[in-house]
């Protein structure tokens, strides 16, 4: 297979990598072969994907927006993915211009194209880290540049926390997280699930079988697993719902059902 000039030596490029999936699934070009065999594959079992994932960067966009109303002005973006149109920095510098963002992100092609993306952008950086190592992503360089961790920080795991398995220990990471954050600090999430969406829960284990043969296997969980991602956290109105209900820009009655796949929830810290 040949290499594309802009991809990073030494990534495999006969494994699809979630973070590619997701950049073809929102239309965007750095994605390989791989990656678009296995996206087809998985629309095939589960329809309306790119909906739903244009819904998680929506719900994003509107999070990012009520942090910088409650004051906060610090982002830590993890598993941030392949910069597309309205990542977490426009969004934030549009709202405040003191806004300050990190993304976080394992996979190399994010890594060099939010590092090619941001250039000497000097309100945002992006550092090479995974979420499941809190010091690596806490103490890197560009968070030490960026966060001052003294003061609240809008955490954002949009469409990340279902690729990482329990036997990982997600709950106890993010615990870790939320010890080292400020009081008032928020976190914000979204979660893959067929529970209280138009998709059956035979269309969630054929998706789930095509993500198993990527870079990560990807985790359905249903709404109270959901929840205590929360535990610790005062859940801000109107608590965790599916993308399309929390806190909407305008009517969502004419929203295709697909997007209510999955939930959506803010917390703060006390």
């Amino acid at each position: 297979m040949e290499r594309p000039a802009w991809a990073p030596p030494g990534i495999d490029l006969s494994v699809p990598s979630v973070a590619r999936m997701y950049d073809y699934y929102l239309g965007g070009s750095h994605n390989f072969e791989v990656d678009r065999v296995a996206a087809r594959k998985a629309m095939e079992a589960f329809p309306g994907l790119p909906k739903i994932m244009q819904a998680n960067r929506a719900f994003m966009r509107r999070a990012v927006r009520y942090a910088v109303a409650q004051g906060i002005t610090q982002f830590l973006d993890i598993g941030s993915g392949i910069p597309t149109f309205g990542n977490v920095h426009e969004v934030a510098l549009a709202a405040s211009p003191e806004a300050r963002v990190l993304y976080v992100d394992n996979d190399p092609v994010a890594v060099a194209h939010s590092r090619a993306v941001l250039g000497d952008q000097p309100s945002a950086g992006i550092a090479a880290a995974d979420f499941r190592c809190p010091m690596d992503v806490l103490e890197s360089e560009e968070a030490g540049r960026l966060l001052d961790l003294d003061r609240p920080v809008a955490l954002l795991l949009i469409a990340l926390l279902h690729f990482i398995p329990d036997e990982d220990k997600p709950l106890e990471t993010l615990a870790e997280y939320r010890r080292r954050l400020a009081p008032g600090s928020l976190l914000a999430l979204t979660h893959a699930s067929t529970e209280g969406g138009p998709r059956t829960t035979e269309q969630g284990d054929a998706v789930m079988g095509v993500y198993r043969r990527s870079s990560s296997p990807l985790i359905m969980r249903d709404r109270q697993a959901v929840a205590e991602f929360f535990t610790g956290f005062e859940m801000v109105e109107p608590g965790l719902v599916s993308m399309p209900d929390w806190r909407p820009d305008g009517p969502t009655d004419e929203e295709d059902p697909v997007v209510y796949t999955g939930f959506a929830g803010v917390g703060r810290t006390a």
